[in-house]
């Protein structure tokens, strides 16, 4: 049975007239490459945004189980590690606390502190965390270097790098922590067609290393990635596709997804 590390009720999400979710009520589980997709407008990334913290519901709840990747706990009040924390009506600080060590963030643009090298972006979001000492970050820090295949590009600045290689050090500073789940929001839409192979690739392997991750996307190649995928229209959940976990080359499961998609007239 899964194990959920979000559950959502009847979230409901207004911008001033405008209802964006109409009373969704969902889980995501942990160990899950959760995928959401719709068309423009229709509350994918606002829905991100809640599960997240980084806005909060018109009306409804969401509960995060509450474990932190240092083993602390987000307050000393809760008697359990297992007891779910209500994120709704959780502090400010309570909610920048577990952006900077729960949760990580990929965005469409990489948001790279422009004076900073990569290798620096990186180091000081394990910094800003403070669960770490130096000598873990700066192995992290070259660990994940290795990993994103960022050696040469390092010492550069962002704006001295491609676009594949400032995404790659985004999604390293993203992980160094070991968040409990990465959040994704359209993170290949500025990106060609080779660059979104190798992110979509290096999301794949943490995903199989046992992060759980919600993608936010467009493009259908990344869907491919997941092994649950959402379809979001109008603000409600109209479709759910469980696929196994992503092989290259999957002919069935590519027909699979398109033939999903179609009664979407995708």
């Amino acid at each position: 049975m899964k194990e959920a590390i979000f559950r959502g009720t009847d979230m409901v999400k207004n911008y001033g007239e405008t209802t964006v979710l109409q009373g969704i009520s969902m889980e995501l589980y942990r160990g899950d490459f959760t995928v959401i997709m719709g068309s423009s407008g229709s509350g994918k990334s606002t829905l991100l945004y809640m599960f997240s913290g980084m806005d909060r519901l018109s009306r409804g709840q969401i509960l995060y189980s509450e474990k932190f990747p240092s083993g602390k706990r987000l307050s000393h009040t809760r008697r359990s590690f297992d007891e779910m924390m209500d994120i709704t009506n959780a502090s400010e600080k309570e909610l920048t606390n577990l952006r900077a060590e729960a949760f990580g963030f990929v965005f469409q643009h990489t948001h790279l502190v422009s004076s900073l090298t990569l290798e620096e972006n990186i180091r000081m979001a394990g910094l800003i965390c403070g669960s770490m000492s130096e000598k873990e970050i700066q192995d992290k820090t070259n660990l994940l270097i290795c990993q994103m295949r960022l050696e040469k590009a390092k010492n550069r600045l962002p704006v001295q790098v491609s676009g594949g290689e400032a995404q790659r050090a985004a999604v390293a500073r993203a992980v160094i922590t070991n968040p409990n789940i990465l959040f994704a929001d359209e993170p290949t839409g500025a990106l060609n067609k080779a660059n979104t192979e190798e992110v979509l690739n290096l999301l794949t392997t943490l995903h199989a290393e046992g992060l759980s991750i919600l993608l936010v996307t467009h493009d259908r190649e990344a869907a491919l990635r997941g092994n649950r995928i959402l379809y979001l229209e109008d603000g409600i959940i109209v479709g759910e596709l469980e696929l196994s976990p992503y092989q290259r080359k999957d002919l069935e499961r590519e027909r699979k997804l398109a033939s999903w998609l179609e009664g979407f007239h995708w």
